[in-house]
């Protein structure tokens, strides 16, 4: 029976990761395989037992303590190693895996205060193992940040100094190592044998960045990530109309898990004044208490939210799912919303871009505000119904988790092959 090794901070499902993490160990073992996943103990302490038997057929293996997290985190913000603490938690998690002897081992992140990247390198540079690693974000090729579209630096492309995110996750205080940062990661990345590793970008974008990147020569695979369609469809919207008073005006959509500057949050601020009576927005998400006082009267707005029903509606309710990011790398709301056959606007950036198409919404330059209202009005001329056949059929066709999951099924089989 081959065994699957997983291994990212976190396991809840109400996180992204977690959640792939989880269903993709569903669907190996219903292969046959034997699936474990790895985690961080002192971010997701030890699941219960309602939790742990949602796990559906993997095995724990959990990493270090709450101690080792803070000491870990402590390092971050006093020495900026973000990624070099954890040194016991690491020895004894490379001892794990020796005696669990994985087939495959895959990697979702391992930044998040608990791994040394130096010491599991070292050892999967000499293990012999296969090791995919899906890219989730930028951090694995930069000297500090995990993202840098916004901050429009790209020194990560001939070696990191200097950096102007140094307060930006993984928060340092005081030090700029992030030319030393970028050497370790290097050597360390690059150690394990072309023929053993398989990067995995979650979008075309990101694919590109990599090969413009230390890892350029590696073996680079897209798998884009996926979304549930039987929840992500179509809805009755009255409910959730009547819930938030939004009656018969066309909304204007827009969701993050936290908003800020980023996420377009000053984007839509801008927006709201040039909106006609008919029109409203919704805005999903965390907000802070500044955040709140400074929106205009007549956004309405609505918390972060787990209730998957719920954002199917209030897509569905939508006219169009407005995603003003300026850094993204393939944002799942836009899959969600088209899912929900509704069209997507959003700025030129990153792999944002990459799920839309000519028919089933549109791509405005980042800034243009008054572009986003364009595109908006063009939608309401023409009427959401001209758009949320193909939406959904091209969410049937592109999005479904499923079929992504199949996509690293076949992976980890190839890999087995050699």
């Amino acid at each position: 029976m081959p065994k699957l090794l997983q291994i990212n901070p976190v396991i809840r499902r109400n996180t992204s990761t977690g959640k792939i993490m989880q269903e993709i160990g569903e669907l190996v073992t219903s292969r046959g395989w034997e699936s474990w996943v790895a985690y961080s103990r002192g971010r997701d302490g030890v699941p219960g037992p309602e939790s742990a038997s949602a796990l559906k057929g993997s095995k724990l293996l959990p990493v270090g303590s709450r101690l080792s997290v803070a000491l870990h985190g402590l390092e971050t913000r006093l020495l900026d190693r973000h990624g070099l603490g954890s040194r016991i938690a690491t020895k004894r998690f490379v001892k794990a895996i020796k005696r669990l002897d994985p087939d495959v081992i895959h990697i979702h992140n391992i930044h998040g205060y608990f791994l040394n990247y130096k010491i599991l390198f070292r050892y999967l540079a000499e293990c012999g193992k296969p090791v995919i690693w899906t890219v989730h974000d930028c951090w694995l090729y930069t000297g500090h940040c995990y993202h840098y579209s916004a901050a429009k630096c790209f020194k990560w492309k001939t070696g990191c100094k200097d950096c102007c995110q140094r307060r930006e996750f993984p928060t340092s205080w005081f030090i700029d190592r992030s030319a030393a940062n970028y050497r370790d990661k290097s050597e360390s990345f690059n150690s394990i044998p072309k023929d053993k590793l398989t990067i995995v970008p979650v979008s075309e974008w990101m694919g590109n960045e990599l090969k413009a990147s230390f890892l350029g020569k590696c073996n680079i695979q897209v798998i884009h990530n996926g979304i549930d369609t039987d929840t992500f469809a179509p809805q009755d919207s009255a409910g959730i109309r009547s819930r938030y008073g939004i009656g018969d005006r066309k909304v204007i959509l827009g969701l993050a898990s936290i908003w800020m500057k980023e996420k377009g949050f000053d984007d839509f601020v801008e927006l709201s004044s040039m909106l006609s009576e008919d029109e409203v927005i919704v805005m999903v998400g965390k907000m802070t208490e500044e955040q709140k006082r400074r929106l205009p009267e007549g956004i309405v707005t609505i918390g972060r939210t787990d209730n998957v029903q719920q954002l199917a509606a209030l897509y569905s309710a939508a006219v169009a799912f407005v995603n003003p990011t300026w850094q993204d790398n393939y944002p799942t709301v836009n899959l969600e919303a088209m899912a929900c056959g509704t069209p997507v606007i959003t700025y030129r950036t990153g792999g944002s871009i990459e799920a839309v198409s000519e028919d089933t919404g549109f791509v405005v330059e980042q800034g243009d505000v008054r572009g986003l209202l364009e595109c908006v009005r063009k939608i309401e001329e023409r009427g959401k119904e001209c758009f949320s056949g193909k939406c959904r059929e091209r969410a049937l066709k592109n999005f479904r988790k499923q079929d992504r999951y199949e996509d690293y099924m076949k992976l980890y089989d190839n890999c087995l092959k050699k």
